[in-house]
């Protein structure tokens, strides 16, 4: 019995440390060296790049790309082509950080929770625990690196063209995707999901279709992060200016003189606090462009004058444009999970194998060999537990008068217990298609670089949950298959694997008290984010079907925040391809007026 509680306190640690990205198992010190060394070889020496404090007080530029994230890299390299470019990121360079390039480190960077930390955490209003990128290359610096395009249908939905769409993703593919190996664990899952009928399988592609596949990865064979700032690479020196560190705090518009406002310029505040502002040269077809992510690109907007007046109006921020809708349609595909804790050891891996199925519902899993190695940095034998751990992580969130000494002492004490063979197992999760569910992203205050309130509404719409159920059933299916029994202790059921986790905090949502289960309930009260959030520019609504932005000139929003669904089971892929798309279409659009070939 001692080891079956054991094993159960292991397994649900084991879940909080997944859902904080806390691998640090995967870690070792000839890891860290071989990959050190190896980065230093390859970190890319971009003559474009440098830190704010550097830029000069006035400066001009034909496009103002705001935010060097997953979308404004690849926009940024095509347009640096032809144009003057300046990128704005208010983080820095992701070359030089091992957290970030070392799938071994995949956790550090989500659980650390410095101000110069490359993740930026934010807790939703609904309970959920989040974050947002502050890096160069953006959420791709941070992923568990799932590649997979759209599918056909979702293209042809949002009415990009296709033949222009594969060109933009083999662009990026040929710099940041790749084929993952496949081991014991994550061969286990395909069988597994084979097995209990998602069918076809589709083996390695990139295509979204219908069945279980193996996707691709940003992770290379040396498990090598490659991310949306490796497509700089793609771009042209001389027509570039990449500014690190450089947090914006509005765009600057005309008024006078002109039919509606003109998008003209931004202020941006360096690493020293210095006041900074960069202009479009003068021309009718320069333009700014925002490409913050789903929360950033809202927020600049509304501190920008364009959004709901009566709330910006509360804020004192001067109206440019009454636009309501700015913020609106906020969703975050929900995410489930099942830890398994295994009696045998597993390789490291992240997202590669996926089940598409027919209801709405997307498979998924995760493994390490176990949950138990030092911190490389620590130079002493203490075990790391990623954003959850005792310090810094769950226990440092929750109300002061719950957060005692007395209390992480403890649970530092039951954590550096338990033996390392406890922590050997994996994740299988489901993420829902969609969501239906939405909610929307107000102002806290007039701070660029503090996070808005955002509320998402996991759930609200009953579809949202029948596919999360759906899902949830599909994964205990799995568990019990033939393809998985190596990887079970034959005395704990899949009933109690969901037992064990449901009233442990995944979240910060007050848990039903209620004698009877319901996999509804249990969808609820274990809900984490997979990190998928989008909306609050949305097409049609805040920007046209060129990402222009409604209401004024001179200004587009192209980033996640223009989605009405997630695009695939993960976006990254697509958010990557929409930056090279958008920045074709603007770049023929501009020479196509000047009659160029």
């Amino acid at each position: 019995m001692a080891f079956l509680g054991r094993l159960i306190l292991s397994a649900l640690l084991g879940i909080l440390c997944f859902h904080g990205f806390g691998l640090s198992e995967m870690r070792n010190d000839l890891c860290v060296s071989l990959s050190s060394r190896y980065f230093l070889r390859t970190t890319p020496n971009y003559s474009f790049m440098q830190e704010a404090i550097s830029a000069p007080a006035i400066s001009h530029y034909d496009y103002i790309i705001v935010g060097g994230g997953t979308a404004g890299c690849p926009l940024a390299a095509t347009l640096s082509q032809r144009f003057k470019v300046l990128l704005i990121e208010r983080g820095g360079s992701p070359y030089g950080n091992a957290n970030i390039t070392n799938l071994g480190s995949f956790g550090d960077t989500l659980s650390d929770l410095s101000p110069d930390s490359p993740s930026q955490r934010f807790i939703s209003e609904d309970g959920v625990i989040n974050a947002r990128a502050r890096v160069l290359g953006g959420g791709s610096c941070l992923n568990a690196g799932f590649y997979t395009r759209a599918s056909q249908e979702y293209v042809e939905q949002v009415g990009w063209d296709g033949a222009l769409v594969n060109q933009s993703y083999e662009w990026v593919e040929k710099i940041v995707a790749f084929e993952p190996p496949m081991l014991q664990w994550q061969s286990a899952v395909r069988d597994a999901l084979l097995e209990v009928g998602v069918l076809p399988y589709n083996g390695f592609t990139f295509d979204h279709m219908y069945g279980t596949k193996v996707g691709g990865t940003i992770f290379d064979k040396d498990g090598r992060r490659h991310t949306a700032a490796n497509l700089l690479e793609y771009a042209n020196p001389s027509g570039l200016t990449v500014l690190l560190h450089a947090t914006v705090s509005r765009i600057l518009f005309r008024t006078k003189g002109t039919v509606r406002p003109v998008a003209h310029g931004v202020v941006f505040r360096d690493s020293k606090g210095t006041l900074h502002r960069a202009y479009l040269n003068d021309g009718t077809q320069n333009e700014i462009i925002l490409s913050a992510g789903a929360i950033g690109s809202s927020q600049l907007l509304m501190l920008s004058g364009i959004g709901p007046a009566q709330s910006l109006k509360s804020q004192g921020i001067a109206v440019v444009v009454d636009q309501p809708l700015v913020g609106q349609g906020m969703a975050d595909n929900p995410m489930n999970a099942i830890y398994i804790p295994s009696p045998l050891p597993v390789e490291v891996s992240l997202i590669q194998v996926v089940g598409i199925t027919h209801f709405g519902s997307y498979i998924e899993a995760a493994s390490g060999a176990n949950f138990a190695y030092p911190a490389a940095s620590s130079g002493t034998p203490r075990r790391d537990f990623g954003m959850f751990s005792p310090q810094t992580g769950q226990l440092g969130i929750v109300p002061p008068k719950q957060r005692t000494p007395e209390a992480i002492a403890k649970a530092v004490e039951i954590m550096e217990s338990l033996q390392d063979s406890d922590f050997r197992g994996g994740f299988i999760l489901e993420k829902i298609l969609g969501p239906l569910s939405t909610g929307h992203l107000e102002l806290k205050d007039r701070n660029p670089d503090s996070n808005p309130r955002v509320t998402f509404n996991y759930f609200k719409e009953p579809e949202d949950l029948k596919r999360c159920v759906d899902g949830l059933n599909t994964i205990t299916r799995m568990i019990d298959s033939k393809a998985f029994q190596k990887f079970r202790y034959p005395y704990i059921t899949v009933g109690q694997l969901i037992n064990m986790t449901v009233n442990f905090p995944v979240n910060l949502i007050p848990k039903q008290a209620n004698d009877s289960f319901s996999m509804e309930q249990y969808c609820k009260d274990t809900v984490m984010t997979i990190w998928h959030y989008h909306g609050g520019c949305q097409v049609g609504r805040v920007v046209d079907h060129d990402y222009k932005v409604l209401g004024v000139d001179a200004l587009r929003v192209i980033d996640g925040s223009t989605f009405i669904a997630s695009p695939g089971t993960n976006p990254q892929a697509t958010v990557m391809m929409l930056g090279r798309y958008m920045g074709l279409k603007i770049e023929r659009e501009r020479l196509g007026m000047h009659g160029s070939n």
